[in-house]
């Protein structure tokens, strides 16, 4: 199905060296894309350069057609938020795989339920890490992370505090932490500032 000519098209297809763009690039290509973008780095990465410069060039009126979803986001939270922004800025999506297209009522409908099965997983895993946290607790065990300063070391560091000659500065110094820390160290465990 080709575009109409008022509306242009910009796409992303994002491959790696084990998968074959050819197929991609022929199915964009026939589905009418005027201009393809193709990451040649792994999916793994945080920076995706041509993903970007795709989003960029994209205007009101534009649609943005991927070969399949994955191709342009890592998780259904990712895929949530970039097909939201290309919705308040009036960009159209289409993904030729899964025959979704946020241009279509249908294509909508379909995107909002996967708009709230990513809310759906995110209560989910605040749940689980909830119920982690408090069966960790009924353990003992503390969330958050380790105390720079063992007690000892607070120890240690109270009473090189105790010599008038020594600063706060170079006892933190010693113990290789801020003065910050240092400071709030001796506050937790009692001693006087």
């Amino acid at each position: 199905m080709q575009p109409t000519p008022d509306i242009s098209c910009s796409r992303l297809l994002k491959t790696t060296q084990d998968q074959h763009a050819e197929l991609q690039i022929d199915a964009l290509t026939q589905a009418g894309c005027e201009q393809i973008f193709q990451e040649k780095i792994t999916g793994k990465l945080r920076e995706r350069p041509e993903l970007t410069q795709c989003l960029r060039t994209l205007r009101k009126g534009d649609t943005l057609v991927v070969w399949r979803m994955d191709r342009l986001a890592r998780s259904l939270k990712d895929l949530v938020e970039i097909i939201e922004d290309l919705h308040q800025r009036e960009i159209g999506f289409r993904s030729l795989n899964e025959n979704i297209d946020t241009t279509s009522a249908s294509g909508k409908l379909i995107f909002h339920i996967f708009g709230a099965l990513a809310e759906f997983e995110h209560s989910l895993i605040q749940e689980r890490t909830k119920a982690g946290l408090e069966a960790a607790r009924a353990r003992g065990r503390k969330g958050g992370r380790k105390p720079a300063m063992s007690v000892a070391d607070v120890r240690k560091a109270a009473a090189m505090l105790s010599d008038p000659m020594m600063t706060k500065a170079e006892v933190a110094q010693h113990f290789k932490i801020s003065r910050t820390t240092l400071n709030s160290s001796l506050k937790r465990d009692g001693f006087q500032l």
